[in-house]
This record gives C-alpha cells, sequence and structure tokens, in this order.
C-alpha cells in the first residue's frame, strides 16, 4: 500500500454575507473550498447557464424539429455506463414529452460491439429504419461510425462530453462543451448533461416554431428530469462546478421529494437506502454501481428498461436483476483483485527493477472485460499510481482500462504514446481520470514499458503517496449530530467540491469487527470528553488489531437505525497516534 500524508488546506478568507445559521465549521469548509459569496451556493435553476450558450444545440435543434415534424425513427446510441444510461432514458423521455413517439434507444453490448457509434451499430440502426441518430455520452471519436452513417443516409447528431480528438466526425451538429471552439463555461458536464441542454434547447425551439400549439400538448416541465441528471453526474465522477451542483442539488431534492423516476427509487431501496434521505453519494455508492452492474455483466438495456419504467411494481422487478448482477460483479472483482495484488506482490519481471512501474499495467488472459474498469481503481487506491487494467477483447487484442491520479492526464499520456509509437494503440479514448483503449496481445510489454517511461516524465516520486487534505479538527463542541446533518445538506459533495474530511487524534475505548472486514470502534477525541461511534470499512486486513491511541482521517456522517439517527464518524484512513 502506497505511504499516507495527510495535509490540511490552507485557511480562507470565509464570504461575510453567509448566513449566521451556517455552522462555523462548514463557513470554514466552503471558504477552503474557493465559494466567495452566499449565492455561489444557492441552487435555484435561473442561476443555471443559459442552454443557448452550449455550442451545437441551434443546430441540433433544427435538424430534431425536421424528423419531429416528418415523424421519422430517431434513434438514441447511448455507452454502457450509469451516463450512458441516464443520459439514454432522459432523451427518450424527453422526445416523448414533447410530443414525438418515434424514438428508440440502443446501446452496444460491450462484449459484441465495444465502445460507441460503429460501422456495426450502424447497421443495426439501419435494420430499425431509424432515420435519425442521436448519440449520447459518445461519438466525439465514432469518426468511422458517422461516416458508415451517412454512407447508410442515416443523419447523426453527436452530444458527448468527451475530449476530442484531432480529427472530428462528419456529423450534421456536434454538442460537445469539450470540442474545439465550444466556449460553454462548464467544461466538465457529464454526458447527461449535454443531453439534458440540448434537450432544454429543443424545447425553447419547438416553443418558438409553434409546435406544442399547433399539437395541443402542454409544454413539458424538463425539470422533471434532474433525477435522472443528478445521477449521471455524480455516477461518472465528473467535478461538481456551480452549473453541475446546481443540476445535482435540484434532482436530489426531487428524488428525497419521492418526484423521481420509479426506477431511482426501486435501486435505492433494493440497496437499503431511504430515498427520502438520499444524497450524493447515495448515487455514487448505492445507484450508479448497480446500473453499471448490467453494463459490465451483462447489457445495459436492463438498466435503462429500469429508469424507463413507469410504475414502481415493474422497477423493482428489475432492480432487483439489477442488485443480483451486482452481487455477482461484487464475486468476479474480489477475485480479480487478489490475483492481481498476488502478482504485485510478487513483482520481478525480467531486466526491470523490482519496485513498482509508475504507470501499472496489468493482464491475465481470463479476466472479465466488464470488471477491468473497477479492478483499475481499486488497485489505484491501493498503490497510488496511474493503473491499466487489461482483458482478451477480440483475437489477438486486449482491451484495458484505466483510472489515473492527480497530476497525470491519462488522456493525453496515451496521445503522447500513440504519438511516438503508432501502432501500439489500435484505439483509445478517455479524459484526464479515466480512459479506454485497444492494443495487439503481442504488444502488451512494450506498451507497459511505454507508459511507465510517461507516467516517470510526469510524475515525481511525491505524487506516489496518498495525500489526504483535511478541513483540519472539529472542536468537540461542534462534535455532534447537527453538524454533521448541516455538513450532509451543506451539499452536494462530489468531486470537485470533496466532501468535507476532518483529521485528528482519538482514544479507542472499543473496537469489534464487522461484516469480517470492518472495524466499528468508540473514540473519545483526546481534547475532549464523549465518546463518538466510527466505522472503519476495510481495514481489518491491514490493521487485525486496532492500537488503543489513533490519529484518523474521517467524515461526519448521519447514521440512521430504525428510524433513529445519531452522529458516527466514518474513518478514511487510521495509524497510530
Amino acid at each position: 500500500m502506497s505511504e499516507v500524508h495527510i495535509i490540511r488546506h490552507p485557511l480562507a478568507e470565509i464570504p461575510e454575507d453567509l448566513p449566521n445559521t451556517i455552522p462555523s465549521v462548514l463557513k470554514r469548509i466552503y471558504a477552503q473550498r474557493g465559494v466567495t459569496s452566499a449565492q455561489e451556493l444557492e441552487h435555484n435553476l435561473k442561476n443555471l447557464l443559459p442552454p443557448s450558450s452550449l455550442g451545437g444545440v441551434k443546430e441540433a435543434s433544427q435538424y430534431l424539429i425536421q424528423a419531429m415534424r416528418a415523424n421519422k425513427n430517431i434513434l438514441i446510441v447511448g455507452d454502457f455506463d450509469a451516463d450512458g444510461a441516464t443520459s439514454s432514458a432522459l432523451a427518450v423521455l424527453a422526445l416523448k414529452k414533447m410530443g414525438h413517439a418515434k424514438v428508440e434507444y440502443l446501446v452496444p453490448n460491450r462484449f459484441e460491439f465495444g465502445y460507441g457509434l460503429t460501422p456495426e451499430i450502424v447497421a443495426l440502426a439501419k435494420a430499425r429504419n431509424a432515420a435519425l441518430i442521436v448519440t449520447v455520452d459518445n461519438g466525439i471519436s465514432s469518426i468511422s461510425g458517422v461516416n458508415a452513417a451517412n454512407e447508410a443516409g442515416i443523419p447523426v447528431i453527436v452530444t458527448d462530453h468527451h475530449l476530442a480528438a484531432e480529427h472530428l466526425p462528419n456529423a450534421l451538429a456536434i454538442v460537445n462543451p469539450n470540442a474545439p471552439g465550444n466556449e460553454f463555461e462548464s467544461k466538465v458536464a457529464a454526458g447527461v448533461g449535454v443531453i439534458f441542454y440540448t434537450m432544454l434547447a429543443l424545447r425553447a425551439a419547438l416553443r418558438e416554431d409553434g409546435w406544442f400549439t399547433e399539437k395541443g400538448i402542454a409544454e413539458p416541465n424538463l425539470a422533471e428530469l434532474l433525477d435522472l441528471v443528478a445521477l449521471g453526474t455524480v455516477a461518472d465522477v465528473v467535478p461538481l462546478d456551480s452549473n453541475n451542483r446546481i443540476m445535482v442539488a435540484q434532482g436530489l431534492a426531487r428524488i428525497r421529494a419521492g418526484k423521481c423516476r420509479p426506477g431511482i427509487t426501486a435501486i435505492l431501496q433494493v440497496a437499503g437506502r431511504n430515498p427520502a434521505l438520499a444524497q450524493a453519494n447515495d448515487m455514487g455508492f448505492a445507484v450508479g454501481p448497480r446500473l453499471n452492474a448490467a453494463g459490465r455483466l451483462d447489457d445495459m438495456s436492463l438498466g435503462i428498461e429500469c429508469l424507463l419504467a413507469d410504475s414502481y411494481e415493474d422497477a423493482l422487478k428489475i432492480a432487483h436483476d439489477l442488485d443480483a448482477l451486482n452481487r455477482e460483479r461484487r464475486q468476479i472483482e474480489d477475485g480479480m483483485k487478489q490475483e492481481a495484488e498476488k502478482m504485485l506482490d510478487s513483482w520481478s519481471p525480467e531486466d526491470t527493477p523490482t519496485e513498482l512501474p509508475w504507470g501499472l499495467c496489468l493482464y491475465k488472459e481470463d479476466w472479465h472485460q466488464g470488471v477491468i474498469g473497477i479492478l483499475a481503481s481499486r488497485i489505484k487506491e491501493k498503490f497510488h499510481r496511474p493503473v491499466i487494467a487489461f482483458a482478451p477483447g477480440d483475437p489477438g487484442f486486449v482491451k484495458g482500462s484505466a483510472r489515473s491520479i492527480p497530476g497525470f492526464h491519462i488522456r493525453d499520456a496515451l496521445d503522447e504514446i500513440a504519438a511516438k509509437s503508432p501502432k501500439l494503440l489500435s484505439k483509445f479514448g478517455g479524459h484526464a481520470m479515466a480512459a479506454g483503449m485497444t492494443i495487439a496481445e503481442e504488444d502488451f510489454v512494450e506498451f507497459s514499458q511505454r507508459f511507465d517511461e510517461v507516467a516517470r516524465k510526469y510524475l515525481d516520486e511525491s505524487d506516489l503517496s496518498l495525500t489526504l487534505y483535511s478541513d483540519g479538527e472539529v472542536p468537540a463542541a461542534e462534535m455532534n449530530l447537527d453538524t454533521a446533518q448541516a455538513l450532509v445538506h451543506g451539499g452536494p459533495w462530489g468531486q470537485g467540491f470533496i466532501e468535507p474530511m476532518f483529521d485528528g487524534e482519538f482514544f479507542v475505548l472499543n473496537s469489534r469487527v464487522v461484516g469480517e472486514k470492518h472495524w466499528k470502534l468508540v473514540l473519545q477525541q483526546a481534547d475532549g470528553k464523549q465518546s463518538v461511534d466510527a466505522i472503519s470499512f476495510n481495514s481489518v486486513e491491514d490493521w487485525p488489531q486496532v492500537p488503543g491511541q489513533i490519529r484518523a482521517a474521517y467524515r461526519l456522517d448521519v447514521n440512521e437505525w430504525r428510524g433513529q439517527c445519531s452522529l458516527q464518524l466514518r474513518l478514511e484512513y487510521f495509524e497510530r497516534a
């Protein structure tokens, strides 16, 4: 396991206009997150960036209106992760709400077709009599797929958020905040955020075109779909800038109020989470993984059907299937993780130093293609270095899923390898912290060496140590349930607007193992008198016995049990004090 350092955020000036009702510890956290005024904490929809400011939406809207007026078949082509699933569901629901019934979706099965709009997917679209393809959460790198669609007489609108390559697809319109020349201020929108904005722009264009009056239908309230935006945005781990925070906060509020898709409610309940108390981490750690399990092990259509279900009863049946797939995924993941750690424990490849590479590539011929992304994340978390996990792909090829650490842009690294060794990478795509690629199996060793070289070029040895950034100590007077609840509701927290974490020293009054891998503790602040419950997940392996006094990095949690709420510390890391 990598070395761990706990560093406290520097103190920042607290905005004077923050309300006195906000606890002092939360005011300090907001300042340390760069908040400069109370207005930045107002999650009102009127504060969203205007849809018209997203480049490409005007052109996309006009082509969509043409298809709708001609009553043509519109096919949504999505991705097989939670962002892709929510994007697909949102596009279908929005178009139907706006009076266009002839809309379907198609998500490539990762084991048969791979990622994105490919010529093979175009052939399926043609068989479905698609007259217009709209990609969601993919398409910016689908040059051959868009060309195949054009040759088949099926025009394409691309909506995506991934980084563009040197060349762009020959689409009717491209809606992507990260496309060259797009001046949209929120470059970190998820795929579901991009299609949501596209649908907002389409609604405005339809209003101006007189569509709703002609059809005699009420103009839909697209805010009803923000639950899907919240789920996809959090699950895709994009940074929560102010625009994303507004959409996530509004979506979570709808979920808590029971005004969300039955599928989201059903998945929360099979995961043992209370929808009335739903927060961003429930989307990231409960709903998202269960949706993703469908795309990893089976077919993401199962997840999309859950999100599209109109009744809770229908959604609950599918949610149970998703939960079963997620349990299977965990078993597969545990086995692969044990195999990977065994490889690393005995690392001694020929002609290389015995130390682990700084850019780490792992491959085993029987690893599951749908689980390598999670495996890469787990190994990255333990050894704190960029990791690519590979599994068999098409004959002669292996597919990799990469996860990175702060300071190392994984897609740029792959771009550099491709520039120097064009034959090494068959295809690749992604963004700063995650990417996917295909290479020839025979090139695995050479690619691994090139990846390590690029990692050593851009990383320092200090980057390989895990740094936990702390918001300081929680004073004994504020170590209570009220503070914890204020922190929970002070978000939404997530990537780029990180959940508050604190550090301090504690006496361990009691400790016991729960669930075989977790420590349940009773702690007392070193300078306090009250005791507080704590939980440390997956720490028994590292600490078979808990020291009598510890220094811990922790978060304040609200633990709900049988309708009663209490304060609980969630330990992210602890060491002997």
